[in-house]
């Protein structure tokens, strides 16, 4: 498959595909005898997996030090275990933040949908702003 084809299949550009690899948040992909990229499924099931845990928030690093153990073989199965249980705490993390935000997003809504109807608009004492302890109108 060429690069402009992973690409499209992905959502990613080339320059981005591209950088993975040369950080190795993928392995060196498979290439012609002419030296042009010629992604094996093996080198799509990578990008797959890259482009999947990015958009989680997975961070470069810890995405290329995967792909160094997976490099050096089944002794390091349980740093590789590790590092996908720590990436995954982080992710959860930022998801509840996401799902703090949008709670406070959802009850601020329904005061102003409910001041929208009445014509005013009314603040209940704990419908703050957020975890930093303000409250009321902002």
């Amino acid at each position: 498959m060429t690069i402009k084809e992973v690409c499209s299949k992905f959502g990613i550009s080339p320059d981005t595909l591209r950088y993975y690899e040369r950080v190795g948040v993928i392995p060196e992909v498979h290439r012609t005898p002419g030296g042009i990229r010629d992604y094996t499924e093996e080198d799509i099931g990578w990008v797959e997996t890259a482009a999947c845990f990015r958009s989680a928030g997975m961070p470069i690093d810890l995405l290329a030090a995967y792909v160094r153990l997976y490099k050096e073989g089944d002794s390091t199965i349980p740093e590789r275990c590790e590092l996908l249980r720590e990436a995954r705490a982080r992710i959860l993390a930022e998801r509840q933040k996401c799902d703090d935000a949008l709670a406070k997003m959802d009850a601020k809504i329904k005061v102003y949908e409910k001041a929208v109807q009445t014509g005013k608009l009314v603040w209940d004492d704990d419908q703050g702003c957020c975890s930093c302890g303000r409250t009321k109108k902002e």
